[in-house]
Formats: C-alpha cells, structure tokens, sequence
C-alpha cells in the first residue's frame, strides 16, 4: 500500500480523480435540482422568495455541518471509501424524497437530510485526492475533483435535462430521475477504489488540540472567508437566478435552462483550466482576478439589453470565478497544514462557507426580494465578488512549482 502522496500508478490516480468527480458531479445533480426546478415548484406548493430562500438555507446548513463532522471523523478512523458510499446511497435516497413531498415542511425536511449527506462527500474526496496524487498536479486533480462533474452534470446537464422532464413529465418525476445516478457511482467506488493509505498517526499532544487551531494558519483562517463570500454569491445565484430571469427578465423556461447550463460549461472548463493555471502561475493571483471577473454576471443579467447569445456569454465568462472553489476549499488549505489535519481543515473551509454563507445568504437575499424586487439577490452578489478579490489579496503563496522557484531565487540570491 502506498504511504505517500502519489504513489499509486498515473492510471489508478486518473480513475480515483475521474470517479471522484462523477460523484461529486451527482451531489450537485440532487442539490441543484430543486433551484432549477423551482419554477414549477413554487407555484403549486403556494412558496414565498423567503421560504425559497429557507430551502436553500437548510441544506446548506446541515451540508456544513455535515462537512466539518464527517471530515474530521475520516481523519479519525481512516476508513474513507466506506463513508463516501454510505454518503452517496443516502443523499440518492434524499431525491426520491424529495419527489415526494406534498408541503413545504416535507420538503425542507427532505433537504435537511439531503445536506446532511451530501456535506462530507467533499472533504473525504479532497482527503484521497491529497494522499494518492503527486503534489504537482494536486491543484489540477482537485479542481477536477471538485468542479468537473459537478459543474457539467450539477449546472449544465441538470438544468438542460430536469426542467425538460419535468415540463414532459411532472417535476416529481424529474427528482425520481435525480436519484438514480448516486447508486449506480456508490457501487463504483466500491469495486473500483482502493482505501487510501492511512494519514501519520496523531501525537498525543495534537490530538488534545481543538480542530479549531488548524485556523492559526492565516492561509486556513483566508480561505473560511473567502468560503463564506464565495458559497454566498454561488447559491444566492442558484437560488433566484431561475426566477429572475423568468419572472423579471420575461424568459421562458426553455430559454432559461440554457442560460443556466451556460453556467455549467463554463465551470466545467474552469475545473481544469483555472485550477491547472494555478499550479503554473501561482494560486494567489489567480484567486484575486476571478471573483472580480464575476461580477460581470449579476450585472450583465440586470442590465444587458441584447440577444440571449450575449447575456450567455456574460454568464459563460462571469461564472468562470467557479473554477478558485478548489483552490480556497482544498488546494491552498491541504498545501497549508500538516497532512493529519487534511480533512479537518478542508472541512472547516467548506464547512464555514455553507453555514454562514449558504445558510444565511439565501435567507437574506429572500426576505430582501420580498421586500422590494428580485433584483436584491443580485445586488447581494456583486458586493460579493468584491470582497471575494480584496480578501485573496492576504493569501500566502502555496503552489509548489512557485514555491520552489521562490526557494530557488532566494538561494541564488545569498549565495
């Protein structure tokens, strides 16, 4: 068994990445299902902008909670691939349940449990990735990990495809449909992956400290903003960029969907081509232009006059922010501590981001649009991805490639 990060075979390491990121892209399928679908749920469960918002909000609350539990209990036990299946049967579990609801009560019910099995999908995953990957390539791993599928299945495959059924068929149908794919990825993880190696043991004194101490590490303590900011702008658009764009902007669903799925693509490029310039470039400068690119999108949604063709490409470009979230949720955190603490800190990062980020933004942002216009939400994100680009400045470079040549200049320069 391998004891150190990358020793698996180029071939294993690909399939560990690729099933990692179908996975992670069928968490996102469920999560996103309900927003996309939202037009047609809305009307016939008598729904407000504020318990639109609520809906959100649940999930992301016990995906955090979920998040920061799961991910330190894998640092504990070290049993990693059988707490990823049981996650992936049960949040598939969840969307069949969903379909069912018949109140909104049962339906935030259903989504309370489908956070809680979501939330440690990822933190599990980052852990693996972080132990079977060679480092130079982790940033590009997992940010394929993380945004590939996620991104074509959960933000252009989910929309194209949902709204359609759910037109054709009923929406309770489309969340049946949504469940399907989470047990046929658990039983591939199970035949398919290998447990990964187990983290260095915990000296004693470690393990009397609080999970809490991996934030002195200002990298760690940078990337739970940056994570609160950036979950915030991500499900507040989720959340009430369907609606906007169908009741206040006058799309029709089927045009909607599309500008929605733009997102996808536009993420699912940037999974390895943001997260793999990062590992050329450097991880701070590429996490400071990205959020204040995307504020062309909440922007460009409120006022672009022009064709749906233009306001697809406003929304293609601006979303490409979506490619830093590996960066602040894994990369610059994994490459900040000590190996035993991987999914504690990881935890922590997507963690923070949901509980104070997705549970209140939603929240926020619905009771604002009821307060005055659908517009509010995408105010709220805007301010969002300013502060998102003023707080990358603060980060401390990690990538071993700049690191490296850093190391390197100095040497040369006081020899």
């Amino acid at each position: 068994m391998a004891t150190k990060a990358g020793n698996r075979s180029a071939s294993y390491q690909v399939l560990l990445v690729g099933l990692l990121s179908l996975n992670f892209g069928i968490v996102f399928f469920d999560r996103n299902s309900l927003n996309f679908l939202m037009p047609f749920v809305k009307p016939e469960l008598g729904l407000s902008n504020e318990q639109v918002g609520i809906l959100q909000s649940a999930l992301s609350l016990t995906w955090a909670l979920a998040a920061f539990g799961i991910g330190r209990l894998s640092d504990r036990i070290g049993n990693r691939k059988l707490l990823l299946v049981l996650a992936t049967l049960i949040f598939s579990v969840c969307s069949f349940l969903t379909g069912l609801a018949q109140s909104f009560a049962l339906l935030l019910g259903a989504r309370l449990l489908m956070g809680a099995a979501e939330g440690g999908v990822m933190p599990i995953s980052h852990a693996m990735v972080a132990s079977e990957v060679t480092p130079e390539r982790r940033g590009l791993a997992q940010g394929i990990a993380q945004n590939f599928g996620s991104n074509l299945l959960g933000s252009f495959v989910a929309p194209v495809l949902l709204v359609s059924f759910a037109a054709a068929y009923g929406w309770r149908e489309a969340f049946y449909l949504a469940g399907i794919p989470g047990l046929i990825s658990a039983g591939l993880i199970w035949f398919l992956i290998r447990e990964p190696a187990a983290p260095p043991p915990v000296d004693p004194a470690a393990e009397k400290e609080s999970p809490w101490a991996v934030l002195r590490d200002r990298n760690v303590a940078l990337c739970c903003a940056m994570s609160v900011i950036m979950v915030s702008y991500l499900v507040t658009c989720w959340a009430f960029m369907p609606l906007y764009l169908t009741e206040v902007r006058g799309y029709a669903p089927s045009t909607m969907q599309w500008l929605m799925g733009t997102l996808g693509i536009s993420a699912t490029i940037g999974s390895f081509a943001i997260s793999g310039l990062s590992d050329r470039i450097g991880r701070r400068p590429v996490m400071i232009a990205m959020p204040l690119l995307g504020a062309i999108l909440p922007l460009g949604a409120m006022f672009f006059g022009g064709s749906a063709w233009g306001l697809a490409l406003i929304f293609f470009l601006g979303w490409g922010l979506n490619g830093i979230f590996p960066l602040f949720m894994a990369t610059v955190p994994s490459e900040s501590v000590d190996p035993r603490r991987t999914a504690t800190a990881l935890g922590l990062c997507m963690g923070s981001g949901e509980v104070l980020g997705g549970v209140l933004a939603p929240w926020i942002a619905g009771r604002w649009a009821d307060a005055t216009s659908l517009a509010a939400p995408l105010w709220i994100m805007l301010v969002l991805t300013i502060l998102g680009g003023l707080v990358a400045i603060g980060l401390r470079e990690t990538a071993p490639r700049i690191v490296a040549r850093r190391g390197a200049a100095l040497r040369e320069a006081t020899a």
